[in-house]
């Protein structure tokens, strides 16, 4: 009921042609509403937002005061997007391949199967021209985004039998949203798109075999060990997946510059914050599925592996040939994996190759 109510207030808000609902007086504060993808204040997302929402409102000296909503409590998870758009709120926090069907450039803001590293990633939007694609991008829905976060390298997913070749694969029902869905079902998936806090029951009822989420801290929390045992690694298709903050473009044009300034360098904050978070806690996580849970950790096979990149690069060339927008962004994204993948190998990679032994 209260979200009708919230849908249909704002629709007749659009009707009437008033757009976002600002402050009659300058000298109070304004007050924004934040919807999300996320549970209420769930780990790395949920409080991200809840952290992006305090800062915004310290940073303002409380002039610009943001609450935020979980997934349900105004609009349903999937709906984030639109309910941006449509000014029915000011801002959403999610991320970009949720929104697929709006534009398949979409998918280029996120992650891409085998694509770039969250370090990356960051260097792409912020330093190569990544942040300016995605607003054009975003342009014709009234929505402005801004990086506020990525999760850096995902878990492959959880199993409920061992994965040991290909075809091992064929047949099974597996909650994945992005390109890596489409990937998945070249080789017989069934790839199914459920919100966060539907998995457990459907893993355990079997309306799914196996699902990916995020990684060790957000799975525990969702308690997904309760319902399958093998947990694989690495997450190809999620390699560095960047949150987002999302605004409605006309609010926040009508916001003093200095307001939009500090909301611009609040997200950019985020963005580092959710990085330590994840670095800080999956570890720690992890440890706990495999030691007190007995989990089954658990690598691809090199193999298996092989054949998804394949797939991934004849999955990724066919987006790109959508439109020639699309194509704009592909060739942008790929040309800046390709001038910064030799750098990450003989730094990152090579020291950590060294460390390891």
């Amino acid at each position: 009921m209260r979200r009708r109510e919230f849908l249909g207030a704002a629709g007749v808000a659009a009707a009437a042609g008033l757009g976002p609902v600002r402050q009659a007086n300058a000298d109070e504060p304004l007050h924004w509403k934040m919807v999300t993808a996320w549970p209420k204040n769930f780990p790395g997302m949920g409080t991200s937002a809840e952290f992006l929402a305090q800062t915004i409102g310290e940073m303002s000296g409380g002039r610009l005061q943001v609450q935020v909503y979980g997934a349900g409590e105004l609009v349903p998870a999937f709906e984030v997007f639109d309910a941006v758009s449509q000014g029915a709120v000011q801002m959403g926090h999610g991320v970009s391949y949720y929104w697929k069907g709006k534009n398949p450039a979409f998918h280029y803001f996120s992650a891409l199967p085998f694509g770039m590293t969250g370090n990356e990633m960051n260097a792409w939007l912020y330093k190569g021209g990544g942040m300016e694609l995605w607003e054009e991008a975003y342009a014709p829905f009234d929505v402005l985004p801004l990086a506020a976060g990525n999760s850096m390298v995902q878990m492959g997913g959880w199993f409920k039998r061992e994965i040991h070749q290909i075809e091992d694969l064929k047949g099974l029902r597996m909650r994945i949203p992005g390109l890596g869905g489409e990937v998945l079902r070249r080789v017989g998936v069934t790839p199914v798109v459920l919100s966060g806090k539907e998995l457990l029951v459907a893993l355990q009822t079997g309306a799914i075999d196996a699902t990916e989420w995020i990684g060790p801290w957000n799975d525990l929390a969702f308690g997904l060990h309760r319902a399958a045992k093998y947990y694989y690694y690495p997450g190809w298709h999620d390699p560095g997946t960047a949150l987002e903050l999302l605004i409605n473009r006309s609010a926040f044009e009508a916001l003093p510059g200095d307001l939009q300034a500090i909301v611009r360098h609040a997200a950019t904050v985020a963005n580092g914050d959710v990085v330590a978070d994840y670095l800080a806690h999956n570890n720690d996580a992890l440890k706990i599925l495999v030691e007190k849970y007995q989990v089954e950790l658990r690598q691809f096979p090199p193999e298996i592996l092989r054949v998804l990149r394949q797939h991934a690069e004849a999955v990724i060339e066919e987006v790109a040939g959508i439109d020639p927008f699309v194509r704009r962004v592909n060739d942008s994204y790929q040309a800046f994996s390709a001038r910064v993948r030799d750098w990450t190998a003989i730094s990152e990679k090579a020291y950590l190759d060294t460390r390891a032994g």
